[in-house]
C-alpha cells in the first residue's frame, strides 16, 4: 500500500521528478516504478534504460544538487523487474524542480500519500532557517592541496577523475577555491582519528594510543577499519561432535557498518572526528554531531536516512563504502537490538559488546600457555601498565612544558584519560621532584623542576 514514505508508478512518468522533490523536502522514501497504484506488479520493459533516465533526470532537473541523497536499484517483485528509487530526506530544504524554481509551482511535499505543492510562506520559512554550509562555503586554509589517495581509491572501483572531478565532487568555493570539503580528502590535512585501547572495562589505564589521520578521510576510513578487524579477534571454539566454530568477538558487518557510519555522518564543521575505542568488553565509536536537525530517535532506529553531508555521503557512495541509503542502522539493531545506541546533547554513541563464548574462549587459551604462563601473563601484563604509565607521564610532561597553564581537564581530554588518572599523575611527578605547581589551582601554573 502506498504511504507517507512509498509511491508507487506503473510506468516512468512525466512528473517523477515532482514526487522525488515531495519526498525530499519531507522525510524520504521510495518510489516503485513497476507497480500499479493498488500494489499489483506490472513489471518494467528495458529497466537499465529507465535506471539511466531517471538518474539522469533527477541530476540535471532538481535543485539544489541531490547526489549522494539517491539510490536506483532493480528488484525482482513477483517475479516481475521493478526499478526502485530510494531517496534519503534533505538537509537543503526547499528542494525544488529547477524549471519552475522555488515556487509553489517547484516545490512540493508529502503528506500522508498525496503530493502537494508547498505554500509561500513555508517556503520563505525554510529559507530563512536553511543553515550556512561550513564545508562547502568556507575556503581551506590551505590551497596547495593534492588527491593523489582519493584518485587510487576511485580508480580501485574502475573511475577515472578527470581534470573537473574538484567542481563535480563540490571541492570548490563559488570564486574557485579549495573548500574544507576538499581539505577532508585531500592527501594531507590537520584531521586526526584516534584509536584507544584501554585496560578493562574502563578509561583507567591506557593501552595503546594509535593515530590514523592527517590524510584523507577514505585513507583514514579503511586503516580504522583494518585495524579494528584485527581486533576482532577470531576465536575457533568445538561446539559437540561437530565441526569447529570460528567465533569473533562482534559481527564483523555490523562493526564495518559502525565505523562507516561514524565517518559519513560525523559533524566535521564542529573540528572534532570520530572515536574509536577498545576495551575488555566491546567496542565503542563516538560520532560528533547528534542527531541530524528533524531526524527523530525513532526514524534514526528504522533507517531513515537524513546525511549530514550529501557530498561526502555521494564520495562513499561512489566508492561503494556504502551499499544502500539508511540500511546500516536496521542492521546493527537487528542484532545487537536498540540500547547499544547512546544519544547526547553533541555525540552519539555505539557500545558492540564482546560475543562472552569468543572472550572467554580467548581468556581460557591464553590461561594455557606453557612454562608458568599464568606468571608470565600477569608480568607481561604488569609491563604493558608499567610502559603505558611511562608514556602517559611522558605526554603529560610535553603539555605542563608546551602549555604551562593548562587545567587537569585539559590534560584528561587530550590524552582520553580520567581526571582521576592525572590527578595520579600529578601527584607522582610532584613527589618525584619532577614538576611543581606555582600560584594556585585557578590562575597558576606548572613548572618542570628536572626531566623525567
Amino acid at each position: 500500500m502506498e504511504n507517507s514514505r512509498m509511491e508507487y508508478k506503473q510506468t516512468l512518468t512525466d512528473n517523477i521528478e515532482k514526487e522525488v522533490v515531495a519526498f525530499l523536502n519531507t522525510d524520504g522514501g521510495e518510489i516503485h516504478i513497476g507497480v500499479k497504484d493498488d500494489g499489483e506488479v506490472v513489471g518494467v520493459q528495458s529497466p537499465d534504460e529507465i535506471q539511466l533516465k531517471v538518474k539522469d533526470r533527477l541530476i540535471n532537473n532538481i535543485r539544489p544538487s541531490i547526489l549522494g541523497l539517491f539510490d536506483i536499484d532493480l528488484n525482482v517483485e513477483d517475479n516481475k523487474l521493478v526499478v526502485v528509487i530510494r531517496l534519503a530526506a534533505g538537509m537543503e530544504t526547499p528542494y525544488y524542480i529547477k524549471q519552475k524554481g522555488r515556487s509553489e509551482a517547484g516545490c512540493f511535499m508529502r503528506i500522508g500519500s498525496a503530493v502537494q505543492s508547498m505554500p509561500e510562506e513555508m517556503i520563505s520559512k525554510l529559507m530563512t532557517k536553511q543553515k550556512p554550509l561550513v564545508l562547502i562555503n568556507n575556503p581551506s586554509r590551505h590551497q596547495d592541496l593534492t588527491f593523489n589517495q582519493l584518485k587510487i581509491f576511485y580508480e580501485g572501483r574502475g573511475i577515472i577523475l578527470n581534470s573537473q572531478f574538484a567542481k563535480t565532487l563540490d571541492f570548490l568555493t563559488t570564486d574557485g577555491k579549495y573548500n574544507q570539503l576538499a581539505c577532508l580528502f585531500a592527501d594531507k590535512n590537520n584531521m586526526s582519528v584516534r584509536i584507544a585501547k584501554w585496560w578493562g572495562t574502563d578509561k583507567m589505564e591506557l593501552r595503546e594510543n594509535e593515530e590514523y589521520g592527517y590524510c584523507s578521510i577514505v585513507k583514514a576510513m579503511q586503516k580504522v577499519i583494518d585495524k579494528l578487524d584485527i581486533e576482532n579477534v577470531t576465536q575457533a571454539k568445538k561446539v559437540g561432535l561437530g565441526p569447529r566454530q570460528e567465533i569473533k568477538y562482534v559481527d564483523s558487518k555490523s562493526l564495518r557498518e559502525i565505523i562507516i557510519n561514524a565517518f559519513a555522518h560525523n559533524d566535521y564543521a564542529s573540528g572534532e572526528t570520530p572515536v574509536f575505542e577498545i576495551f575488555s568488553d566491546r567496542f565503542e565509536i563516538t560520532t560528533y554531531g547528534g542527531l541530524v536537525e528533524g531526524l527523530s530517535k525513532e526514524e534514526f532506529y528504522t533507517g531513515v536516512s537524513k546525511p549530514r553531508s550529501r557530498e561526502i555521503m555521494r564520495i562513499f557512495k561512489d566508492l561503494e563504502y556504502v551499499e544502500r541509503l539508511g540500511s546500516g542502522i536496521p542492521y546493527i539493531v537487528a542484532k545487537y537490538g536498540r540500547d547499544v545506541v547512546r544519544f547526547m546533547s553533541s555525540v552519539i554513541r555505539i557500545s558492540v559488546p564482546f560475543d562472552e563464548k569468543a572472550n572467554n574462549e580467548s581468556r581460557v587459551e591464553s590461561e594455557k600457555k606453557p612454562d608458568n604462563s599464568a606468571t608470565l601473563i600477569v608480568k607481561s601484563r604488569e609491563k604493558g601498565r608499567e610502559k603505558s604509565r611511562e608514556k602517559s607521564r611522558e605526554k603529560i610532561l610535553y603539555l605542563l612544558t608546551e602549555k604551562p597553564k593548562i587545567t587537569i581537564d585539559e590534560i584528561a581530554a587530550n590524552l582520553q584519560l580520567s581526571t582521576k588518572t592525572i590527578e595520579k599523575h600529578l601527584k607522582n611527578l610532584k613527589d618525584g621532584n619532577i614538576i611543581m605547581r606555582i600560584g594556585p589551582d585557578n590562575g597558576g601554573h606548572w613548572e618542570i623542576i628536572k626531566q623525567s
